[in-house]
């Protein structure tokens, strides 16, 4: 099932997510239609808080990151679900890159990141991994392990370049931008007459 992605402005997207066991109710059923959910926005990644729930869960799929790259061999068959995440270490020398949100439709902006990062984590069966991860695939984790941890890639530009964004952040909080995919706005106030 295609669920609506959270817009920027929801408390949910900063709120730290918590940790889950493996008898969080309809777990699989959760994984499954998070990954459709992404397909459907076109995404690469997509954390549990973006679809409401602020809980230490997100997956990706690095495979549209292969299409792009037409002239090089394809190495990005890389689809993984995220459990308990926790990054250990972040290193390398840090590199930007334009980086979106489907919280956050219609903005992009250059965030630099280190190159290579440590991470422990579960899989969907709960069993647990500590693996290394460098470039493109790294920076796609940390971009979703800021959503567990309720930060998002517009708190990492400058505060200049924040304020040439403001208006479009408002208009996504107000429903005006509104992408292909189905998104779910921050209740609105009622204004007093």
């Amino acid at each position: 099932m295609i669920l609506p992605v959270i817009a920027f402005g929801d408390p949910v997207l900063r709120k730290v997510g918590v940790d889950i066991s493996s008898d969080y109710p309809q777990l699989p059923t959760l994984i499954s239609d998070m990954f459709e959910t992404m397909y459907h926005a076109h995404g690469v990644g997509l954390a549990a808080p973006q679809v409401g729930l602020a809980i230490r869960l997100f997956v990706i799929d690095a495979s549209p990151f292969d299409e792009d790259e037409e002239d090089k061999p394809k190495q990005l068959n890389f689809k993984k679900v995220f459990i308990n995440a926790e990054i250990l270490e972040e290193s390398g020398a840090e590199w930007s890159f334009s980086e979106g949100c489907l919280s956050i439709p219609e903005v992009r902006e250059e965030v630099s990141r280190k190159s290579v990062i440590k991470i422990r984590y579960q899989d969907e069966n709960f069993k647990t991994f500590e693996e290394t991860y460098d470039g493109i695939l790294a920076r796609i984790i940390q971009h979703e392990y800021d959503h567990i941890e309720g930060k998002l890639f517009v708190d990492k530009i400058s505060p200049i370049k924040k304020r040439l964004i403001v208006k479009k952040l408002d208009a996504i909080t107000k429903g005006i931008i509104r992408p292909e995919y189905k998104m779910k706005y921050p209740a609105q106030k009622k204004r007093k007459n």
